[in-house]
């Protein structure tokens, strides 16, 4: 097929840290973040380096998992309000190359809202970040609604990003959870928003979801057939729109090493027109990164530069 080798990618998944940050996280007791051995490194000068290496025309910073919640929350807002306004003021410094998702200090909603409101409403932030769970709160729980309303009636993106499972030692088996544990994360969380007819009840949120979707391709099928006989948590019955049609409605990224198979099965399931590009650096290092973008340029069955980077700009229009 023919492909169009000079488009420059879009990277809807790219992750930045602070000094102050990570001191936050350390004094809060987080040395390996989610079972990793250490954190990454960040700084712009590499950011840039990065992106000019892949041809990466443009990237949206999002906070990572374990995100704001690890701080109490007498802090997390304070600490959500310094990794949002760093990311502002780079945003400043190089126009035209960076937006921004910003991170909430959820569990607590009242605080997420205000904080939502003033990184959208204020600084033109792109969307949200949230994680797959907020102290062992799912997306689906409904005392997430005014947050979901917020986000709604600003027609907003919705960057779920996966974290640790509460209980995490118990089922990681010593391994760094970004392996499996994210994959399952990512799955259970959509799962439940899923069920709890997010979408159906808030159709003006983008919710973008990393890594290919994890399991959700997969088990789509099996996921319909319990939900279509499944109440609502209301005791309702199950909502009118189905497993693969909410499918349909949410935006992926091609995080990991997607080629050649998981994302020939996402596009099996939901077509090319919401799948972009998204490089997870810094948590995945640069020549993780490099090997990941070589595997989509030498891929024969889709041009995902062009792909990717024309879905990007409907996206963050």
């Amino acid at each position: 097929m023919a492909r169009s080798n000079g488009s420059e990618l879009v990277d809807v998944h790219a992750h930045f840290l602070t000094d102050e940050y990570v001191s936050a996280a350390v004094s809060a007791g987080v040395e390996q973040p989610d079972g990793m051995p250490m954190w990454p490194s960040w700084s712009l000068g590499a950011q840039l380096e990065l992106m000019q290496h892949n041809r990466i025309r443009h990237a949206v910073l999002s906070m990572s998992s374990p995100g704001v919640s690890f701080a109490d929350p007498s802090t997390a807002p304070a600490l959500a309000r310094h990794v949002n306004d760093f990311a502002v003021t780079t945003i400043a410094a190089h126009p035209g190359r960076f937006s921004f998702f910003a991170s909430l200090p959820l569990p607590d909603v009242d605080a997420a809202v205000v904080e939502a409101q003033r990184a959208i409403d204020g600084h033109a932030a792109a969307g949200v970040v949230l994680l797959s769970n907020h102290r062992g709160q799912y997306l689906g729980d409904a005392a997430l609604d005014p947050l979901w309303e917020c986000l709604d009636a600003r027609r907003s993106i919705v960057f779920v990003h996966p974290t640790s499972p509460p209980h995490a030692e118990a089922v990681a088996l010593g391994r760094p959870r970004p392996m499996l544990e994210f994959m399952f994360e990512t799955t259970r969380t959509i799962t439940d928003l899923i069920f709890a007819n997010v979408l159906g009840r808030y159709p003006d949120i983008k919710f973008l979801i990393p890594h290919c979707g994890a399991a959700l391709p997969l088990l789509a099928a099996r996921i319909e057939q319990f939900r279509s006989l499944w109440p609502m948590p209301d005791g309702s019955p199950p909502g009118p729109l189905t497993t693969e049609t909410q499918l349909r409605r949410f935006w992926f990224d091609l995080a990991g090493y997607p080629v050649p198979t998981q994302a020939a099965v996402l596009t099996d399931v939901v077509g090319t027109d919401r799948i972009l590009y998204g490089s997870d650096y810094c948590w995945t290092p640069a020549f993780g990164v490099a090997k990941q973008v070589d595997a989509l340029d030498t891929d024969a069955s889709t041009d995902w530069r062009r792909v990717t980077s024309e879905n990007a700009q409907r996206l963050l229009a």
